[in-house]
């Protein structure tokens, strides 16, 4: 594998402003064998302007605009364009360590092996202001069903995303990679962690992540759960489990919250309120009735 070319796709909205960092870590590959496909996915700043300076400085860029589409759409366009044997998702605001690809292609050597991933930093602002390590575990598909293992940015062999189709375009709020992880997996292939920090993610106060999970977590799973029936079916017993485990973690989070203080203040202050509209109500429906009888 050590010649193989890797073809890294980074799509890009809304992030012209981080993208030079991102292509510079690209750049600095101490595994030469790469091209990168930088994929414009409608954005309305100054995207492109930044890509095709990349494009000029070095031939392994290139660029290609499209209709905004969302990222599942983005990074098919992007893969179609490829010629190497080895995808590598990069998002358009995090980082790659310099060793990243070298340290990560060798263990595709292992025939079984169709995804690689790595150890990886979570970062506010600057890559030097670490917040926390996340470390994967598991190589198949049950320790992918209740929770991705897998951050978008593994490498992947290109025939396992013409095995699933690639990306579910359909599933623009988010989860599209768990469930390409999973379309991948079930069919066999294993994936394989790196226990190296050798990935910067880039944690932002609003991202496409943080509005997933809190707007779109419990519709995404289920379509991933509907989608895959089958292995959920398969195991059922663990399935039934984790959902009923989920339930009472929610149902004591609630409890919780209606036992705090600040939410006692907060109902004995809305208490003048509701009596004030119920008086308003009174009110109103006496006036009505009052300017009935007058007619």
């Amino acid at each position: 594998m050590a010649k193989s070319l890797v073809s890294i796709i980074v799509p890009c909205y809304k992030q012209a402003h981080l993208l030079d960092e991102t292509l510079n870590s690209v750049m600095q590959q101490t595994y030469k064998n790469w091209e990168c496909v930088i994929v414009n996915d409608g954005s309305p700043d100054h995207t492109e302007e930044v890509a095709l300076e990349w494009c000029k400085k070095d031939k392994r860029f290139s660029y290609v605009s499209k209709k905004n589409g969302g990222l599942p759409a983005a990074r098919n366009t992007g893969v179609k364009k490829t010629s190497g044997k080895f995808i590598l998702p990069l998002d358009s605001d995090d980082i790659l360590h310099e060793q990243y690809i070298e340290k990560l292609l060798p263990y595709f050597d292992d025939p079984t092996i169709g995804i690689v991933t790595s150890y990886r930093f979570f970062f506010v602002k600057s890559k030097t202001n670490i917040i926390k390590i996340y470390k994967p575990n598991g190589d198949n598909y049950r320790n992918l069903m209740f929770e991705n293992q897998l951050m978008p940015s593994s490498i992947y062999k290109k025939e396992c995303w013409v095995e699933v189709g690639g990306y579910d375009e359909s599933m623009i709020k988010g989860f599209e990679d768990w469930e390409f992880w999973l379309n991948i997996t079930k069919r066999g292939w294993l994936y394989h962690t790196v226990e190296e920090p050798l990935f910067y993610y880039r944690k932002a106060k609003e991202s496409m992540l943080i509005d997933t999970h809190r707007n779109h977590a419990e519709t995404n799973k289920k379509y991933i759960f509907w989608k895959h029936k089958e292995l959920y079916i398969k195991h059922f017993d663990n399935f039934f489990e984790v959902m009923f485990y989920n339930l009472n973690v929610h149902r004591k989070a609630e409890l919780q919250i209606k036992n705090s203080l600040e939410y006692k203040i907060g109902k004995a202050l809305l208490i003048p309120f509701k009596v004030f509209k119920k008086l308003f109500k009174f009110v109103m429906n006496m006036t009505i009735k009052s300017n009935l009888k007058s007619i």
